[in-house]
């Protein structure tokens, strides 16, 4: 997105108002990024992108494009992800609720979700940080095409470790924890454990985030103040952070906000 090209006055000149606007914000930006590298940044980080369809209404524009300014806004959280050296980014990009939507919608999401993959795989900026691209969630749930884009993208970073980005697809935070339920009584079934060796560490190494540390922060955007079933089990501990920002709006400076906002937090663990 960037900053939006500058309003100007009849005689072509931006307004006054907007420069001193505009240096401002950026002068704003580079101290918080300052101030951000000399502190510990989030290990991993979890979003919520929720406003596409509200920001599309406000915008006077079809969802459609709302979803697809969204995705473009994902591009940069990406850039701002590395420009900080957040090593781990998880995004809620379709829960299971979401598949009740109208067809005209989904299809045009899944659209958007299956040219994204594909392009992943031959992203030069993926290849040159080694992020290695994940999708969690039930497959089954997506369109063949989706499933194949998902794997395209999954087999072009599978040797990489030094950043991990996942996206949650057809993803819900309840059924996660209930196919861990399943696993568990399936091998108490077949006398692998017992129930009494069944306890957190049990549970979390049958979620789709196994190989995952939590996430230390989770952000959402749209003004909810909710998790709506992302990572229910992994956010027990989790930072929360909430940005009234729709989320094709979201600006770099709004999103190093809320790493600051993080590490002037003191994490209690409970207690």
């Amino acid at each position: 997105m960037g900053s939006p090209a500058p309003k100007k006055d009849p005689n072509g000149r931006p307004y006054l108002s907007q420069i001193v606007g505009d240096a401002i914000r950026d002068l704003t930006e580079k101290r918080l990024a300052d101030l951000i590298r000399q502190e510990p940044v989030p290990k991993h980080l979890a979003i919520i992108m929720d406003g596409n369809r509200r920001f599309a209404e406000a915008e006077g524009i079809a969802v459609r494009e709302g979803h697809a300014r969204g995705r473009d806004t994902l591009e940069e959280l990406l850039d701002w992800c590395l420009e900080l050296d957040i090593r781990i980014l998880t995004v809620y990009a379709l829960s299971t609720e979401n598949l009740s939507r109208p067809k005209e919608e989904l299809d045009a999401l899944m659209d958007l979700f299956d040219r994204a993959l594909r392009q992943i795989a031959v992203d030069e900026r993926v290849h040159r940080h080694q992020i290695r691209v994940r999708v969690i969630g039930n497959r089954e749930l997506l369109p063949a095409r989706v499933r194949e884009a998902i794997d395209v993208a999954e087999k072009a970073t599978g040797s990489y470790s030094k950043y991990r980005y996942n996206v949650a697809l057809g993803y819900g935070g309840r059924d996660e924890i209930v196919e861990a339920i399943r696993a568990l009584a399936r091998e108490v079934r077949d006398g692998r454990i017992t129930p009494e060796q069944i306890d957190s560490e049990a549970v979390s190494r049958h979620l789709y985030t196994k190989d995952l540390p939590d996430p230390d922060l989770v952000f959402r955007t749209s003004g909810e103040e909710r998790i709506s079933n992302f990572l229910l089990w992994q956010s027990a501990y989790s930072e929360l952070y909430f940005s009234d920002v729709l989320w094709p709006g979201l600006t770099r400076l709004e999103f190093l906000r809320a790493i600051r906002a993080f590490q002037l937090r003191r994490r209690r663990y409970g207690t």
